[in-house]
């Protein structure tokens, strides 16, 4: 294949992903936006909520991405039934997943009185978190499918999905935040109800797709239970639980920000909560393109075909590279703007202007980073870079934010800042581990 045709394939893979990743994120900001104009105390709430909700839940999204390279190779071998094995042995996985996550929030929630953050935030986090944690279970079914559609290179699916479940959820978030046809004004917890129901349309709605499509009429083995392997249960926990936990260490990293933003004070978690919901646009939609990186390598390596697999990856991190730059522009330009379709709060708009400045000089290492990961993830090496994730972060990156942001006085701009570092050194060694590997791949199919 040329580099040409490689784009053209890569993209036509990437962009309903980052229109779907969209979608995903999407929510969050919506719920942001509408959840900001009730009042800056809201907003603070839905960020500190996510300390323990996201990280949660992403660590769920990472389990299940052990099914996409498992089925993009077997694509590659054309082993239908390897694949029809590994979807019905993720489902079991990701429902076990998230009924345990859905226990530890529930369990962990009341953590919140005792990190020191503003008492009215909590208030409002507590009720917020309880009802939002049963989100969970319907994204991870939802999960389980987009995974299956992705391997097989069918992306558009899941996009299609996600915009008419973020169709729903802003309908439903105007009801029942404000109050309309008959609801009481929920305010807040109207917006936790509207997510809920949201995801749990957007679940139904990919089972009903898979179930029906005559895409799919090959895989009607999806949906039988019973008579599971525990070697291949092994095999996709191996792949799985060290992609969710590169999630946790990059989240938790995120959330330990979160937390020291809640030390300043409720206008410099809003803040946050306003730099981080831009940033997750830019990261999710870039995703697109990591995830294309595990569909196409996951393919190549199937088929041992090494040379289509380096030009395949490296062709995408250009695209990625590419993109992020007009993110960057966005965000430094539009520092001042931005910030505006959150809060009116003066105090607030002035602690988020440098944050989305700090976000835009790592658009770039986000790109690489996120893009070499799906690369790694299609090798199916995934426990390496999980360690580097860990250092990068929580052994550098964060007590450096703490550091310039307490001990040297820089605030909210030092704790980003760290994030910074750690985010570009995270991208530094995902690069350095794909050509290690590429290096390896090489030598032994040459």
């Amino acid at each position: 294949m040329t580099i040409r045709q490689h784009i053209n394939a890569n993209w036509h893979l990437a962009y309903p992903v980052m229109l779907s990743q969209l979608g995903h994120v999407m929510m969050g900001v919506t719920d942001s936006i509408m959840v900001g104009h009730i009042g800056s105390t809201s907003l603070a709430a839905v960020s500190l909520s996510n300390v323990i909700f996201n990280v949660l839940l992403l660590f769920g999204i990472g389990v299940s991405y052990a099914i996409t390279p498992l089925v993009a190779s077997a694509a590659g071998l054309r082993n239908d039934h390897e694949i029809v094995e590994t979807v019905r042995h993720g489902l079991i996985i990701n429902l076990i997943t998230g009924l345990v996550l859905i226990g530890a929030v529930i369990l962990g929630k009341n953590l919140l009185y005792h990190i020191n953050q503003p008492e009215d935030v909590v208030a409002l986090a507590i009720p917020y978190l309880s009802i939002i944690t049963y989100s969970i279970l319907p994204v991870l079914i939802f999960q389980t499918y987009r995974q299956f559609a992705e391997g097989l290179s069918f992306t558009r699916i899941a996009m299609i999905v996600m915009i008419v479940s973020n169709v729903v959820n802003i309908v439903l978030n105007y009801i029942m935040i404000y109050g309309y046809v008959g609801f009481p004004a929920m305010g807040l917890n109207g917006s936790a109800w509207a997510t809920l129901s949201s995801r749990v349309f957007m679940a139904l709605f990919m089972v009903a797709y898979i179930y029906y499509s005559s895409k799919f009429n090959n895989f009607n083995g999806l949906f039988i239970f019973g008579q599971y392997s525990r070697k291949l249960f092994n095999k996709m926990l191996h792949i799985g639980i060290p992609a969710g936990m590169q999630f946790i260490f990059e989240v938790l990293a995120f959330d330990a920000s979160a937390v020291m933003m809640g030390w300043l004070g409720t206008q410099a978690l809003a803040a946050h909560q306003i730099a981080i919901n831009m940033a997750t646009i830019s990261y999710m939609m870039t995703s697109g393109l990591a995830a294309a990186a595990t569909i196409r390598v996951g393919y190549f390596f199937g088929q041992r075909d090494i040379k289509n697999l380096l030009t395949s990856a490296y062709t995408i991190l250009g695209m990625a590279l590419t993109f992020m730059s007009g993110w960057a522009l966005i965000f430094i330009f539009g520092k001042n703007l931005l910030p505006t379709f959150y809060i009116s709060d003066p105090e607030v708009i002035a602690i988020a202007i440098p944050l989305l400045v700090i976000a835009g000089f790592f658009q770039l290492s986000d790109g690489v980073q996120v893009v070499c990961v799906g690369a790694l993830r299609g090798l199916q090496d995934v426990k390496i870079p999980s360690l580097f994730i860990f250092i990068a972060y929580w052994v550098i990156g964060l007590p450096l934010g703490y550091w310039l942001g307490f001990i040297m006085n820089y605030g909210a701009t030092g704790i980003w800042l760290g994030l910074l570092i750690g985010l570009t050194l995270t991208a530094l060694a995902m690069l350095f581990r794909f050509r290690y590997l590429s290096k390896k791949l090489l030598v032994t199919t040459s």
